[in-house]
This record gives C-alpha cells, sequence and structure tokens, in this order.
C-alpha cells in the first residue's frame, strides 16, 4: 500500500524523525485556517501518488493565509498524470541549502535491506543512477540490523561536519525504526534538506507498506484511500484475490501467483500483453471466481468507457484448487452476465473430469496444455475488434 505524503509524514514524526509542521486539506478554505496556524511562509503540495508534481503545477509557496487560499484552490482543480487532485499538504516552507536523497529499500537480489544515501536530492533517482551512478551510496542493512557507527560512516565522506553527520545518522536510524518496525517496503525522503542553519528535516516522505503484515497493522485500514481504488481493486481486496491492473488487452485469472507470473510471461511471450495479475488463491469458491470475472470486465476500460479486454483466460492448476469449483464459477457467472469476449479455458489437476462435464453441459470446453491455452486466447483477442 501507498502511503500519500502526509500520511507518511504522520509516520516520521511517530518515530520522531525531524518533520516541518503541516497538515493535509481537502478545500481552500482548511488550507487558509491551517496556514494561519502555521503562522509564515508555507508550500503547497497536491497529494497524488505520481511524480513531476512540480512541474505539472502541484507544488506552490504560499507567503500569506490569503494566498495559500489562493494556491490551494488552484492545485485542487488540477488532473496530474490522469489523477484529480483531492487533497493538499500545507507544510511550513523552509530555507535549503543543500537536498540530498536517503531511502531504505528492499533489495531482492541479496534478500536484505539497502540503504540509499546520495548528494543529489531534490531529483528523480532514476536519474542519478543513469546520469552519475557514483553519487549514489549503498549500504545492506546486516540481519541483526543497522549500527550507529554505520550510519555516521555512511555519511561523514558527504558532509563531514560532525554536527551534520550526527544529525544525519540520527535520521537514518530512525528512518530504519519506520522501515523494520513499521513493515514498509520502501521508506523514502527527497529531499532530506540541510537548512542554512545547520538543521537537517525531512522535506519530504515517500512510503510504500507491505500488505502482507496488514493484520499486524489495525490502523492501515483508515490510511487506504477508497477513493482512489478502482471497483475492481476494492472488489479484490474484500473478496481476498490478489489482483493489479495492467495495461493490456488479455484477462488473467489464475490459481497462485506463481503460475500467474508464468502465464504473464508466456502472454508476451507469444506477442500479448495482460491487463492483469489475478490471483483467485489456492482454494477458490465458485463466489471468488464470479468476483474475479466482475473485476476483469469491469475495471479494465478505457477512458471512454469502452472495455479494453478483448479476450479473458482461465489457467488452472488444480492442487489444492478444485476444478470443479472454478467450472461452477465460470458457468454462475456467465449465467449471471455474458461475458462479450472470447472465454479460454485451460484446467488440469484436482476434479478435472466433474469440472469438464460442469463445462460440457453448458456449452464449454477446456484445453490441459497452458501453451495451447495462451496461444488460443491470443488468436481470439486479436479477432476481436473492442
Amino acid at each position: 500500500m501507498n502511503l500519500r505524503e502526509y500520511q507518511g509524514r504522520e509516520l516520521f514524526a511517530r518515530y520522531g524523525l525531524p518533520v516541518l509542521p503541516g497538515q493535509v486539506a481537502s478545500t481552500p478554505e482548511e488550507a487558509r485556517d491551517i496556514a494561519v496556524q502555521v503562522a509564515g511562509p508555507v508550500v503547497i503540495k497536491a497529494q497524488v501518488m505520481v511524480g513531476g508534481r512540480g512541474k505539472a503545477g502541484g507544488v506552490k509557496l504560499a507567503s500569506t493565509p490569503e494566498e495559500a487560499f489562493d494556491r490551494a484552490r488552484d492545485i485542487l482543480a488540477l488532473t496530474i498524470k490522469g489523477l484529480p487532485v483531492r487533497k493538499v499538504l500545507v507544510a511550513q516552507a523552509a530555507e535549503i541549502a543543500r537536498e540530498l536523497y536517503l531511502a531504505i529499500v528492499l533489495d531482492r537480489s541479496k534478500k536484505l535491506p539497502l540503504v540509499m544515501f546520495s548528494s543529489e536530492g531534490g531529483v528523480d533517482i532514476e536519474e542519478v543512477a543513469r546520469s552519475t551512478p557514483e553519487k549514489i551510496v549503498r549500504l545492506h542493512v546486516p540481519l541483526d540490523g543497522l549500527r550507529a557507527y554505520q550510519a555516521r560512516a555512511l555519511f561523514q565522506p558527504v558532509l563531514r561536519e560532525g554536527a551534520l553527520v550526527s544529525q544525519a545518522a540520527d535520521v537514518l536510524l530512525k528512518l530504519w525504526r519506520v522501515y523494520s518496525d513499521g513493515d514498509c517496503q520502501l521508506a523514502e525522503i527527497n529531499p532530506l534538506a540541510i537548512t542554512p542553519a545547520g538543521k537537517v528535516i525531512a522535506l519530504d516522505a515517500k512510503v510504500i507498506l507491505d500488505d502482507n503484515a496488514e493484520y499486524r497493522h489495525r490502523e492501515w485500514e483508515g490510511w487506504r484511500d477508497r477513493e482512489e481504488e478502482t471497483a475492481g481493486e476494492r472488489l479484490a481486496r474484500d473478496k481476498g484475490l490478489s489482483y493489479v491492473k495492467l495495461e493490456g488487452d488479455i484477462g488473467c485469472v489464475v490459481n497462485g501467483a506463481g503460475l500467474a507470473m508464468a502465464t504473464m510471461d508466456l502472454v508476451k511471450h507469444y506477442g500479448g500483453e495482460p491487463a492483469n495479475f489475478l490471483d483467485i488463491g489456492g482454494s477458490s469458491s465458485p463466489e471468488k471466481v464470479t468476483a474475479a470475472l466482475k473485476i476483469i470486465t469491469g475495471d479494465a476500460r478505457d477512458r471512454g468507457g469502452a472495455s479494453k479486454v478483448r479476450a479473458i483466460l482461465f489457467n488452472i492448476f488444480g492442487g489444492i484448487t478444485r476444478c470443479d469449483d472454478v467450472a461452477n464459477g465460470i458457468v454462475q457467472s456467465l449465467a449471471q452476465s455474458p461475458l462479450g469476449v472470447p472465454l479460454v479455458i485451460r484446467l488440469t489437476g484436482t476434479n478435472e473430469e466433474a469440472a469438464r462435464k460442469i463445462l460440457a453441459d453448458h456449452g464449454l470446453t477446456a484445453t490441459t496444455k497452458m501453451d495451447e491455452g495462451v496461444r488460443e486466447v491470443i488468436a481470439k483477442a486479436q479477432e476481436v475488434t473492442v
């Protein structure tokens, strides 16, 4: 789950990271009231989960509460990279002498958390990695955690001054607690600013939480913004399905994350583009299967309202999953709402023969070969004009 900046700041403040006073606003009036409380110049920042907010006009300075009202009104009227701005962060503005970059992320190849630090903050770290990779310092965190001397050693070559090194090391140690105790996949500060007075401040907060740990964090449900979710994403979560919308036109319903990834790879291999990742899990009731088809057909639409999905593939390898449950789900779903696009079914495994009989009784067939199913669904998609 991605947190908005204001939510990330709240999490940072909880762990003692140095963030400036500020609150979130949904209206220009609220922004003006917050600016009065801050009592000084403020920065108004669009709360959308995309980069490039500044270039799109989503970050503005305001010297007075009246200016804060005007700037917030303008920003709340924006749509940035397809996302309407519904909230803005109103925070105390800071004088900046230097901008750094600091983040902790999981290095999957090493199976360890990775600290990334750069003297080039305030810009996309991807661009720094491309143009000046030598300016990114990396430190893998050992299994027993991050130590203070390691944090100081990371900053010493760049900051040099003892007071700055000490402050930056303290920020990193607290960011480590955010990352480890908070079950994060990413905890990023960009920029980590140094003021003319020699203070180190976190001016931004980007946090991605590991959804698998949600059962340990009751507060996460309150952080989830259902307005930003599609209907399909909400239904998938309610039904316990793993779903990620993609940009292709081949709808995929699969049991098991590994098989789902392999299915998408095979679709790409044969020249198709998957429209989604959708894992119905190892124990799939007919209701889950029906929900999966509703998600794909209802969520994969372009801005004109037309469906982008040209064909749908069910790829089921029955182990714990019963093939007859899947077949019943398909039949029930088609009875409730015809698809309007071709459906290709590949299934094999537990209760396979019973599943084939259920499908045959309703005029449907299924292959046992994954390659055959993928090639067939791509061919059918190419024949459809949506």
